[in-house]
């Protein structure tokens, strides 16, 4: 069973050393497969806990470990890249809404990071997900809403399927509907950023989280000058 781990920064630097070398083992020996990614924004977090989300192969379901989450530290979330959206998502709301409540003592400077295996850097990487708020509603009628209240913004919607299938929905030209794939993406977003577009992402829950940090970690590379993505994110069937 998992130890609590100690609450000064040496003992955390330690933590994550350990995580560095070990890159997939958790300390009760369940296997963490992690997403891996190229990204180089975030190499390095300290004061830290740990959270893991482990697949379980035999029952293709998901074993939640949270024993070890300080609410004042910064949270690097393990999740096996082998789980789908639909089985991460309930746990993805609690920690989000675990960060945001009022009941945990808080620390406003503390973050919320998936953990990657960076496979450029044969080391680890982080994508911050703090601010991301979950819905499981499509996107679609929510945006439609959105465009009527809106007149000085162009609403679109990015929308993600298996099987590569990418969709970009503008519901202001009355549900223009553009069909791409992933290969063709970055182009997509040159051309929405032509505009001062705010963009919605939609995943479809059936995607792995792999998938899903692939698109994020492309996200996260466009220098956009007038386009800015939402911080709301959807994921339903």
């Amino acid at each position: 069973m998992c130890k609590t781990h100690q609450s000064t920064q040496l003992m955390r630097h330690l933590f994550l050393t350990i995580i560095t070398l070990s890159l997939f083992t958790s300390c009760n020996k369940r296997v963490v497969q992690l997403p891996e990614t190229t990204n180089q924004d975030i190499t390095k977090v300290i004061d830290v806990s740990a959270i893991y989300m482990f697949y379980d192969e035999e029952n293709d379901s998901i074993k939640f470990n949270r024993r070890n989450m300080i609410g004042t530290t910064n949270w690097l979330v393990n999740i096996d890249k082998r789980l789908t959206l639909k089985q991460i998502l309930p746990h993805l709301q609690y920690l989000q809404e675990k960060r945001q409540s009022d009941g945990m003592h808080k620390n406003d400077k503390a973050r919320n990071y998936f953990t990657c295996n960076n496979t450029d850097l044969e080391n680890l990487s982080f994508i911050e997900f703090t601010d991301v708020v979950y819905s499981k509603e499509p996107s679609e009628s929510y945006l439609l809403k959105m465009s009527n209240l809106s007149d000085s913004k162009n609403i679109v919607s990015i929308g993600f399927k298996p099987n590569n299938d990418v969709t970009i929905l503008n519901p202001n030209s009355k549900l223009n509907v553009t069909k791409t794939n992933f290969k063709n993406l970055k182009t997509s977003l040159k051309e929405l950023d032509s505009l001062e577009n705010i963009i919605y992402l939609d995943f479809h829950e059936a995607l792995s989280f792999q998938e899903y940090i692939n698109y994020k970690s492309l996200f996260l590379e466009p220098d956009l000058k007038q386009a800015k993505f939402s911080n709301k994110e959807f994921i339903h069937n």
